[in-house]
């Protein structure tokens, strides 16, 4: 238990980053379930498109030229970051601290918005977006557009008739909120009703699917709830993905959280610094000990953000620490995420600020092919089985718990077991109650013998059975 309180300490400690602040704990937290939510995304693989590096030409026309590799690779979901008119103002009091830091001097951030009801012309046009939906849509694929409504550009277009839209400090000045930007101000009823608008324009207008929406336990969830009984008018099975962790967003608003903590408060000081790999099983612990049944987490190890401040993880981690910890996401219980590129082993550094692309070129290369192929695979063993999006999560014991984690799927008779050491280091390991069956993915695994295995460094062995 001490570990699990450590967690909820040191996840409180991140919300910074995370850009929100966990909500008090309601004491009927375990008798509430979340919302019912369509199946395309609860069942479904997310696959961000970043304009800016997904194509060298970094628009949205280009993009969709390239959709059909990534509908071969066995995703079913495009999250595609804003694409709607980012501010060009260059005053440095509106830019963001990481703005300045990239040294690029651009301010078109498209986290930065100046009007929310057109595409920018960098990428496109407005009909180069609803043909880029259209396309997805043909090959099976659905979209989520990225919503940023917490803050906007301080040209934002419609501040010449609505001036009380944003936050004023007592002079009269834009009063900012996160990352130096203007604050939109959900006290206007005006603005709410400009904002409903908008999310019903992408659904009915462009055939949307749903929205990621940016930093969302920072605007106030009575606002989301209402937007999306607006936009279930037009599109009954929408779904929507909170930048957030608030517990409550999942009874009504949202269909799952972004899952910060999963990531950077678990894996990544597992990998990077060391840290026990029982911090990951405590984190998943105290993750459904705060949330009410049935809660929902993307996975993921990389997005734009990662991309822009962060080395890749290709080339922080390597390939085998990439491979283990992307398959833990498609195995663990939550919505595997993955980020342009990664399926080719990207490594080029991305920006928020400017245009740097994925390394496509490396898709030729034996080791492109073979992560390709390998993540294909493992796309189509996620989609393939129940188990994987319906089953219980069930924690194995092990002699290593510092070092190796074991984790079982279950629904009926169908089980799918994940045996993970977490570390650089061989290790010699005896899972208790494993109960071998078909081997469908192995990294670096010198043994099997029952309960006993030897793993080299981030080795690991998916096994299937079926049966009693």
């Amino acid at each position: 238990m001490k570990s699990i309180l450590l967690l909820a300490l040191t996840a409180l400690c991140s919300a910074v980053r995370a850009g929100d602040l966990p909500d008090p704990i309601p004491e009927d937290i375990h008798s509430r379930h979340v919302r019912h939510s369509p199946a395309w995304f609860t069942r479904g693989i997310l696959y961000q498109v970043q304009p800016r590096a997904f194509t060298p030409e970094g628009t949205l026309r280009a993009a969709t030229a390239r959709l059909a590799d990534v509908a071969a690779l066995g995703v079913t979901v495009i999250y595609l970051w804003p694409v709607t008119v980012a501010d060009d103002d260059t005053a440095p009091v509106f830019w963001s601290h990481r703005q300045k830091a990239c040294k690029l001097n651009n301010p078109r951030n498209p986290y930065r918005t100046k009007d929310y009801n057109r595409v920018d012309p960098e990428y496109g046009t407005d009909q180069d977006l609803k043909a880029f939906i259209q396309e997805a849509h043909r090959l099976g694929l659905k979209v989520m557009l990225d919503l940023v409504y917490l803050h906007c550009g301080p040209m934002a277009v419609f501040l010449k008739e609505h001036p009380d839209f944003v936050l004023r400090n007592p002079d009269g000045s834009m009063k900012t909120a996160a990352w130096a930007f203007p604050g939109l101000n959900f006290e206007n009823p005006a603005l709410k009703e400009y904002l409903w608008s908008n999310m019903e324009m992408w659904i009915r207008d462009y055939d949307a699917d749903g929205f990621r929406c940016d930093v969302s336990a920072r605007v106030p969830q009575a606002f989301w709830e209402e937007g999306r009984r607006r936009i279930e008018k037009i599109k009954p099975d929408v779904a929507m993905l909170a930048e957030a962790r608030r517990s409550s967003d999942q009874d009504f608003a949202f269909d799952a959280d972004y899952g910060f903590d999963w990531l950077y408060r678990a894996i990544v000081p597992v990998v990077s610094s060391g840290s026990p790999a029982i911090l990951i099983r405590d984190m998943w612990t105290w993750q459904h000990m705060t949330r009410p049944q049935g809660y929902r987490f993307t996975r993921y190890l990389d997005n734009h953000d990662i991309a822009c401040d962060a080395k890749r993880r290709q080339t922080a981690w390597g390939e085998d620490a990439v491979r283990a910890f992307t398959l833990l996401n498609f195995v663990i219980d939550g919505i595997p995420f993955l980020y342009n590129g990664e399926e080719i082993g990207d490594d080029a550094r991305h920006s928020i600020f400017g245009r740097f692309p994925i390394r496509w070129e490396k898709a030729a290369t034996p080791e492109g092919q073979a992560k390709r192929q390998w993540l294909g695979e493992v796309c189509a063993f996620r989609k393939a089985r129940d188990v994987l999006s319906e089953g219980r999560v069930q924690w194995l014991e092990n002699n290593h718990c510092d070092s190796v984690l074991a984790v079982s799927r279950v629904l009926q008779d169908s089980a799918v077991t994940m045996v993970l050491n977490a570390t650089p280091h061989p290790i010699e390991v005896q899972v208790y109650g494993f109960r071998a069956g078909t081997t469908r993915f192995s990294q670096n695994l010198t043994e099997a013998q029952g309960e006993r295995f030897k793993l080299g460094p981030y080795g690991f062995l998916v096994s299937e059975r079926s049966g009693p």
